[in-house]
């Protein structure tokens, strides 16, 4: 709750920058804010973080449908012999094809806000299971440990890269902003608002329910903690699979983007002058990067190792890049005289990219040295 507030700050930051430099990507605004060395580190960073995100997705899909298909083909199974439209590399692939491909070739995200509004519905009822099945259990539910205090002080810190990523949607925050009928800063604060609040308590009722429910044994995934042929739960997959579906071509959306704003750099041509080949870069960009996190996901089944790597990423976009575009923007004005308040925003801004840093030293340190070596 305490890094809600600046969670909900560097969104608001964000769509100021956005509206007084007239950019429309998360970027692009740094880019005209904070200038050329923290513009190009913000490409990199939103390339790395969104593509490991949408590999994050697709591992996601794979584990919701692996329960799907367990509770609707019951009968036995000799070893060896599951059939091979069971298999999860074909499930994730074909799902993948038929679904993701199709929303992620467009070259705006605005129609995104129809299937959205179904996933948000969506979360609500995953919420709405985990705490039921908490209150009443199911009688075959055997009891297990639950721990009250964190093993070493260390893992409350390395908690935080799981928080980031959870809350982080500020580098698709600002198409979205540009994409209202009316982009205006007090609107999209109540709006930012209200989505960080409902964020807040299903995740807060989510992740505490199903840690009481089955303690240290809870899975990373807590649906995949469920018996397969739990109905309510069955359906509450689906609706996990429906919302990462209208993900993905979100984050892919900013992931391109910025490639694009690469290669239009790299070749200096203007976007006016290359509307006839955009088309045809946009679908060839579309593709590589689809076949690419498609690829990995299938290989890669621990979406743990994939958050603990890009989790540090995500507390960059949620703090530092907002908290200098904060510093520079103040600093940028003409005044005679500095004033208090003039002050606070740019103390603000400063403890925003020293708590930023933080997060992303220590959570970075903490994926290379344990997960990926373990």
């Amino acid at each position: 709750m305490c890094m809600l507030i600046f969670i909900i700050g560097g969104l608001v930051i964000l769509a100021y920058c956005s509206q007084a430099s007239n950019e429309r990507t998360y970027q692009e605004v740094v880019w005209a804010v904070c200038g050329k060395v923290p513009g190009v580190l913000c490409e990199v960073a939103i390339a790395i973080y969104t593509f490991g995100t949408c590999i994050a997705f697709l591992i996601i899909i794979g584990d919701q449908e692996d329960k799907i298909i367990a509770a609707l083909v019951t009968e036995p199974e000799e070893a060896g012999s599951s059939r091979w439209y069971t298999d999860r590399k074909f499930t994730i692939s074909i799902t993948a094809f038929l679904l993701i491909l199709p929303l992620s070739i467009p070259k705006e995200i605005g129609f995104q806000k129809y299937a959205s509004s179904l996933s948000v519905i969506g979360t609500w009822y995953v919420t709405a299971v985990i705490i039921i099945k908490y209150i009443w259990p199911d009688k075959e539910l055997v009891p297990v440990e639950i721990p009250t205090s964190p093993s070493t002080w260390t893992a409350v810190f390395n908690a935080m890269p799981t928080i980031c990523f959870g809350f982080q949607c500020h580098v698709s925050s600002v198409p979205v902003f540009n994409s209202m009928k009316q982009p205006e800063v007090k609107t999209w604060g109540a709006v930012v608002t209200a989505a960080m609040v409902i964020a807040l308590f299903v995740y807060t009722g989510t992740g505490v329910c199903g840690f009481l429910t089955f303690g240290a044994g809870v899975e990373q995934d807590v649906l995949l903690s469920y018996p397969s042929n739990d109905i309510p739960v069955a359906l509450a997959r689906a609706f996990i699979i429906l919302c990462v579906l209208t993900s993905y071509p979100i984050l892919h959306f900013c992931g391109r983007a910025v490639l694009e704003g690469l290669w239009l750099r790299y070749t200096g041509v203007t976007v006016e002058e290359d509307v006839v080949r955009e088309r045809r870069r946009r679908l060839l960009q579309t593709i590589s990067w689809f076949l690419l996190t498609l690829l990995l996901a299938l290989f890669i089944p621990d979406i743990g190792k994939v958050i603990s790597v890009i989790g540090g990423l995500a507390a960059c976009f949620i703090f530092v890049f907002p908290g200098l575009c904060l510093i520079q923007a103040k600093l940028s004005e003409i005044q005679e005289t500095r004033a208090i308040s003039w002050w606070a925003q740019v103390s603000y801004g400063v403890f925003m990219v020293t708590l930023g840093a933080f997060i992303f030293g220590q959570t970075t340190a903490n994926a290379i040295f344990v997960d990926l070596t373990a």
